[in-house]
C-alpha cells in the first residue's frame, strides 16, 4: 500500500476515535457529518459539533484533494506546472466553559508529481497546540509532557525543536503575542539520509495517537468549574485574537482558500461568539493579565 493510501486510512480511523471520545465527554451533542466533493478532484468528511454541554463549537475534519497545483500555490512552493495530492485531519474545539482551553491539531501529508505522474516531492506536517483563556500551569505541563513523550519515542531532539517552531508559528505578529501556550508544530518532514518517509509517517501518526491523552484529562478537570459572565467576556475577547491569527497568518487557511477548498470546512475553526474591544487591557495583577504575560514570553512547560 502506498504512503498516501495508508495515511488516509489512518486519519479516517483517527477521526472516528476522536469524535467518539469527544461525544462521550460532552454527553449531550453529537457530531453532524457532511460528505463533500471538490470539482477539481477529491473531497472530504467534515464533522461538526455545536451547542453541546462541554463543546460550544468544534470540528474534526478529514480531506484528500488532488489535481493541478494552482498558479498561486506554484509561486508559493516555487515550482512549475505540477500536480498534487494532499490529505489530512484538522480539528479545532471551542469549549463552553472559559476554564477549558481551546485546542487545535492537524496532521497532513502532501505529494507533488510531474506530468508523467512521478513523485517529485513528498512530506508530512502537523502538530497540536493549546489555547487557554485562564492559565492552569498543571494543564500546560500535562499537555506538553504528552507532546514530549510522543516525540521522545522517536528522537529526544524532536520536542525542543518542534516546541520552538510551534511558539514561532502560532505568533500573532501584529499583536506581539502567542495565540496560546503552544505544543508542537512541524512541516516539510521529508525523506533524508537519516529518516525515510515511513519513519516520518510513524512519528506523525504517533503524535496523532497522543492527542486524546493530551487533551481529554484537561477537559475532565475543568469542565465543571464555576464561572461568571466576566469570564465568558474575556473568553470572547481572546477568541478574537484566535480569529485574527487564523485569517491573517495561518498557512493552512491560505492553502484551502487558494485551492478552492470547501469554505465551510476551512472556516469551521472560527468560534461562534467573539468580541473585539477597542484598546482592551486586563487589570494589572488579574488572572487575565497573568495569561497575557505568558503569551508575550513563551515558557518551557515540559
Amino acid at each position: 500500500m502506498e504512503v498516501k493510501e495508508r495515511f488516509y486510512n489512518y486519519i479516517e480511523e483517527l477521526q472516528d476515535s476522536i469524535t467518539a471520545a469527544l461525544e462521550k465527554e460532552d454527553g449531550k451533542a453529537r457530531f453532524r457529518e457532511d460528505l463533500w466533493q471538490r470539482d477539481e478532484g477529491g473531497g472530504g468528511r467534515t464533522r461538526v459539533i455545536e451547542n453541546g454541554r462541554v463543546f460550544e463549537k468544534g470540528g474534526v475534519n478529514i480531506s484528500a484533494v488532488h489535481g493541478p497545483l494552482p498558479k498561486s500555490m506554484q509561486q508559493y512552493f516555487k515550482v512549475g506546472d505540477v500536480d498534487f495530492f494532499a490529505c489530512g485531519l484538522s480539528l479545532v474545539l471551542h469549549p463552553v466553559n472559559p476554564m477549558v482551553p481551546t485546542v487545535h491539531a492537524n496532521w497532513r501529508y502532501f505529494e507533488m508529481y510531474d506530468k508523467a505522474g512521478i513523485i517529485v516531492d513528498q512530506w508530512f506536517g502537523g502538530g497540536q497546540d493549546l489555547t487557554p483563556y485562564y492559565l492552569f500551569e498543571e494543564d500546560a505541563a500535562h499537555f506538553h509532557a504528552v507532546c514530549r513523550a510522543a516525540c521522545d519515542a522517536h528522537d529526544p531532539a524532536f520536542y525542543p525543536e518542534y516546541k520552538k517552531k510551534c511558539d514561532s508559528y502560532f505568533w500573532n505578529h501584529h499583536r506581539g503575542e502567542a495565540r496560546g501556550i503552544g505544543g508542537l508544530f512541524f512541516d516539510y518532514l521529508k525523506s533524508n539520509s537519516d529518516r525515510s518517509i515511513e519513519d516520518w509517517e510513524a512519528f506523525v501518526t504517533g503524535v496523532g495517537n497522543s492527542f486524546l491523552q493530551a487533551y481529554i484529562p484537561i477537559v475532565q478537570n475543568r469542565k465543571e468549574l464555576a464561572y461568571e459572565p466576566m469570564h465568558r467576556e474575556w473568553q470572547e475577547i481572546r477568541r478574537g485574537r484566535y480569529v485574527e491569527f487564523n485569517l491573517v497568518h495561518d498557512k493552512g487557511t491560505l492553502f484551502g482558500l487558494k485551492t478552492n477548498g470547501r469554505i465551510e470546512s476551512i472556516l469551521m475553526s472560527l468560534p461562534p461568539t467573539v468580541q473585539w474591544r477597542y484598546d482592551h487591557h486586563p487589570t494589572e495583577g488579574s488572572p487575565e493579565a497573568a495569561l497575557i504575560k505568558v503569551l508575550k514570553s513563551p515558557r518551557e512547560w515540559a
